[in-house]
């Protein structure tokens, strides 16, 4: 064969194979889901996740499926919940919720995980350090303990003259209690009394309410976890009916009529876990990311509810927040 002829069939052997690889299908990621929360109507992640995979190349049908898996509330279904998705050998979990982590760092040591909302994950052993989380557990830490306090300040700046502040946590989750410990420092230094409302399961928020009815707080802080959000329309129905200013820890809670929240935008949150889950679809060591925390907080108000409870903010205040329309 003459060099001429040589040149050409390897150029044309080169080119097949090149155009054999162009053929050969994407491979399809499979992304699985845990959290302690409920089901949501159309049984899929946060729509905040997909949009922002999305946004990152990751189309649904076309790149990627998701798996979700829901606990309903029940702590004690999470661990059979994620080995179901280890067992479905999924390429990633994004988890919500510390107990959801926890589950799923148990459950595989293999799977990378990546935290889209946890709290305190140095001091519940989920990671080693923020800068180095070591095995394979990454993603966002809430920074809710230190949060907790700083929306004891905000409050106690709305009400100058607010001297027993309430506060509604579920006792049973140890990183809840931590929040509410947190408050009750904060609240020695700010010189106003906690009264505690340590809830654990549905039936326990009448208590809590007949507690308040006793002893009436000047305001209220409710700590976020799954029983108390599915609890919530009963603790804001109650802090209007009674006229109690209460703060949340999510603006969601403020559109359904609550007076004010403080702290990170869960749809930042989830937008930031999918850039962690894109990396390490890319080849990145989850124990080589670095934990992050979020870099803006937002301080939301319901004017309709100030304005019923008969509240004049501060303006310090005021110049500070997002009011909602």
């Amino acid at each position: 064969m003459d060099r001429r002829l040589f040149t050409s069939c390897l150029a044309l052997g080169l080119l097949a194979a090149q155009f054999a690889k162009a053929q050969q299908p994407r491979k399809t990621y499979q992304i699985g889901y845990l959290t302690i929360g409920s089901r949501p109507d159309d049984g899929a992640p946060p729509a905040a996740l997909r949009q922002a995979l999305a946004e990152l190349g990751y189309i649904e049908g076309k790149n990627v499926t998701y798996v979700g898996r829901w606990a309903e509330a029940t702590r004690e279904r999470l661990p059979s919940l994620a080995n179901e998705l280890v067992a479905l050998k999924v390429d990633v979990i994004v988890t919500e919720t510390s107990q959801a982590a926890r589950a799923a760092k148990n459950a595989t040591s293999a799977v990378p995980i990546v935290m889209a909302l946890s709290t305190d994950p140095v001091g519940q052993g989920l990671i080693a350090s923020l800068a180095r989380p070591g095995e394979n557990v990454t993603g966002m830490s809430d920074n809710a303990i230190d949060l907790s306090a700083k929306r004891l300040e905000l409050l106690k700046e709305a009400l100058p003259t607010a001297s027993r502040i309430a506060v509604l946590w579920n006792a049973r989750d140890r990183a809840m209690t931590l929040r509410y410990q947190q408050i009750d420092r904060a609240a020695q230094a700010l010189g106003v009394s906690i009264q505690p409302l340590g809830v654990r399961e549905p039936d326990d928020f009448e208590g809590a309410f007949s507690a308040m009815n006793r002893e009436r707080p000047d305001a209220m802080i409710m700590v976020t976890d799954t029983l108390t959000f599915l609890n919530r329309k009963r603790v804001v129905e109650y802090a209007e009916v009674h006229r109690i200013p209460a703060m949340y820890e999510f603006a969601s809670l403020v559109r359904e009529g609550g007076l004010m929240s403080y702290g990170p935008s869960n749809d930042d949150l989830f937008g930031r876990a999918a850039v962690y889950v894109d990396k390490i679809l890319k080849g990145a060591k989850p124990s080589e990311l670095p934990v992050e925390e979020p870099t803006v907080y937002h301080l939301v108000i319901n004017p309709k509810t100030a304005k019923t409870l008969g509240l004049n903010f501060p303006r310090s205040l005021l110049l500070r927040a997002e009011f909602l329309q």
